[in-house]
């Protein structure tokens, strides 16, 4: 890989994970440097390379497996593929582990001890290893057995009974977000993990969930229930301590209020030409605001719909009162602010004539910058190379093995070299 100095530059990571919470938390890692080797199944792979289209455009059947989904979440790594099903395979990775800083796996409660690649074993053998484990409901209590995925994670978790309009169904986050979260939080488990480490030379196990946290990120909405034993209702867009904090209609369009104090209020009110409104003791404050909301949020919208979006967005901006548009994700990812801040960034692989746009790392270190050394990997793409450098095997032995199935070595198209 191309030489970096990522805060995590010399970390090695072993990637047994696949689809998004493992997948995410492991490129988070590489993207700040480590070297990350991800674990496949030979002939099949994470199960995101084939969830497309989209998927990278090409005539070229080799390219099968690159879907824009397995793009957002595997750049910086190194694949290797080995059946773990196989006796060779399981010793193969068990020697990988012996050099192994952090191991990410998300197999199911005990899914890994039959393989012998559990944390028991493989701490035997590497003491100093952090093993952090992701599943549905975690290793403990009645629902661990089960398999989680993100949709269901969010019906059980609470998050869709509180997403949605008012008077209908329940509804999920657009994008993977239990997933996405609970890679968030298993990236800084596996740091501090590492912190730890580096203080007494001792590696652990990590037990994460998706469902715990997808209960951790209900935040101000799981306390106000527990504060006030009142179950939380969907708001559309509206805020539930906050009020006027929601999208509003323009006479041309939408936009986002979001009014945050009595004295952003009080500038609302005057750009909106009632500041009658400001001084009227049921609106007055924030908590007379949430109150009185139905009857506050039908005037505000009856002033809002006289006036263009635009006009809203230059107005209140002017005077201080937090707003923005409601932007479609080609507006967000081509703004220019999105351009200043270098959030897209352009990949190009040896196999692919054209360079790939994908969203960037938000981290932004001023010492250790993370950086983007390589293309989200084919399948075995560094079978061979791996097995050489950590292991130590020759191309016979190596050759061997792939004639057998018990690993897979990705095939080069001379074309493309």
């Amino acid at each position: 890989m191309p030489p970096h100095n990522g805060p995590l530059s010399g970390i090695k990571v072993l990637d047994l994970s696949r689809i998004l919470a493992g997948p995410s938390l492991t490129q988070n890692l590489g993207d700040m440097g480590a070297d990350v080797i991800k674990v496949e199944r030979p002939g099949n792979g994470d199960d995101t390379r084939k969830w497309g289209p989209p998927n990278i455009e090409a005539n070229d059947p080799s390219l099968e497996g690159w879907s824009s989904y397995y793009l957002c979440a595997n750049r910086n790594k190194r694949s290797v593929a080995i059946d773990l099903s196989q006796k060779k395979g399981q010793e193969l990775v068990t020697k990988l582990a012996t050099k192994t800083d952090i191991l990410v796996e998300n197999y199911k409660v005990g899914g890994l001890q039959k393989y012998h690649l559990d944390y028991a074993s493989l701490a035997s053998v590497n003491p100093h290893l952090i093993y952090c484990s992701i599943t549905g409901f975690g290793q403990t209590g009645p629902l661990a057995h089960r398999p989680g995925y993100d949709a269901m994670i969010q019906a059980m978790g609470g998050i869709m009974s509180i997403t949605g309009a008012p008077d209908g169904p329940p509804v999920k986050v657009g994008v993977g977000i239990a997933d996405v979260m609970c890679g968030m939080y298993a990236s800084q488990a596996v740091l501090a993990a590492l912190h730890y480490r580096n203080q007494t030379g001792e590696g652990q196990f990590i037990d994460v969930s998706l469902y715990d946290t997808q209960l951790a990120w209900l935040i101000n909405e799981g306390t106000n229930y527990l504060v006030s034993n009142e179950v939380p209702m969907r708001r559309g867009t509206a805020h539930p301590n906050i009020v006027p904090y929601q999208v509003f209609a323009s006479s041309d369009g939408y936009f986002m209020l979001a009014v945050g104090n009595d004295t952003q209020f009080e500038k609302f009110c005057a750009c909106a030409d009632a500041p009658q409104l400001a001084q009227d003791e049921k609106f007055a404050t924030n908590p007379a605001r949430i109150i009185h909301r139905d009857e506050l949020v039908a005037l505000i919208e009856e002033l809002t719909r006289q006036q263009t979006s635009e006009f809203w967005l230059h107005e209140l901006e002017r005077n201080g009162v937090p707003c923005g548009p409601v932007q479609t994700i080609d507006q967000s990812l081509g703004h220019e602010h999105t351009k200043a801040r270098d959030m897209v960034i352009n990949m190009s692989h040896e196999m692919i004539d054209e360079e790939v746009a994908l969203i960037a790392n938000p981290l932004k270190f001023e010492k250790t910058p993370v950086s983007y050394r390589t293309f989200p990997p084919r399948r075995g793409e560094h079978t061979r190379e791996i097995l050489k450098e950590q292991l130590g095997l020759d191309d016979r032995a190596i050759d061997q093995l792939n004639k057998l199935n018990m690993i897979e070595v990705a095939q080069v198209n001379k074309e493309h070299i």
